[in-house]
Formats: C-alpha cells, structure tokens, sequence
C-alpha cells in the first residue's frame, strides 16, 4: 500500500472507489447527546450528482493550499482525505477534514487510520489546533472517528452547521508529538 499526497490530475480517480455500505444505524445528536436509532440504508456507490460535487470540491481545496491525500494497492486508488486551508473556529485554530472515503474492500485495515493520521500531520504543520469534521451520522462512521479520538464539537462551525445540519460535528484535538530526551 502506498500513501501519498495526490496530483491535480488525480483527483477524479476517487470516483472509483467502492462505496458500498449497509447502513443500519444513524445518529442524532438531540437534547446535547448522541442517539442511535436503527435505520437501514444499502448505498450502492457515490450518487452521480454528488462525484461532480465532490470533485469541485477537491479541486478548490487543491488550488487553495490544502492537502488532498490517497492510500493506492498499485495503481487504484483505494482510500482518499482531504483538508481545507481556510482557518475556522473563533480562535481560527482548526482545519475542516472534508471527505474521507475508503473502498468497502479495504475498510478495517488501518487505511483510514493512516490518512486521518496523515492529515493530522499536515495540519498540525499548518498551525492547526484541531480538526473539525463534519461526519455522515452513520453508525459505522461515527464510530471510526470516535474511535481515532474524536469528541463531539465544542464550537459547531455555523456555516458547516448550514451545509449539513444533519451531520454529527466533531473536533479531533492535535496533540503536539512530544519526544523523550
């Protein structure tokens, strides 16, 4: 597996990633607490309207000074992240993790581990203090980023709110990596 930083004429190679998830539970967040509740959803794969708005998206973070990232099994693209440049939060001390997807084949082997870690890397490089995500409420993906050490956001970033009130907004603290002398 190589992990790597993506090239402008890479970025559309994400379409092929395999989406497919059975979906059985979703996320709420009601009275300042998460609730589960069993919903089931069978994605199939990216909506067409989406991939084209998914890849102006990555597009813009490309041209603005952000970091797009893929985990490659030779020469498919199997995993993709990407971090926005724009400051946010009062203290503008956070950086938005946009999109993190993995093929449906590769999920549970460490490769979204490894390119959370990577864009934590570069944004702690940035002068980040914290990621903000605005993660999809499924059971599955609420429970990676909790996982990873994520909490619930302290300061819900109004115009992410806007964008997708239905998200669960979360904040992943950057710990400066400290090393024993």
């Amino acid at each position: 597996m190589e992990y790597r930083e993506l090239k402008r004429e890479e970025l559309q190679l994400f379409i092929k990633i395999d989406r497919r998830e059975i979906i059985e539970g979703i996320y709420y967040f009601r009275d300042g607490e998460l609730v589960l509740e069993k919903e089931y959803f069978d994605v199939k794969g990216f909506p067409p309207d989406e991939q084209e708005d998914i890849l102006e998206r990555l597009i813009k973070i490309h041209e603005e000074a952000g970091y797009i990232a893929g985990a490659f099994d030779g020469d498919q693209l199997v995993g993709i992240t990407s971090l926005e440049s724009k400051p946010r939060g009062s203290r503008q001390h956070q950086l938005k993790m946009d999109i993190l997807y993995i093929n449906s084949d590769y999920r549970g082997k460490g490769v979204g581990k490894r390119l959370v870690e990577m864009v934590k890397d570069k944004a702690r490089d940035m002068g980040a203090e914290c990621l903000y995500i605005s993660a999809t409420p499924s059971e599955n993906t609420v429970h990676f980023y909790l996982g990873m050490g994520c909490r619930l956001a302290k300061e819900v970033d109004p115009e992410l709110f806007k964008l997708e009130p239905l998200d669960i907004h979360m904040e992943l603290p950057l710990r400066i990596h400290q090393h024993k002398l």
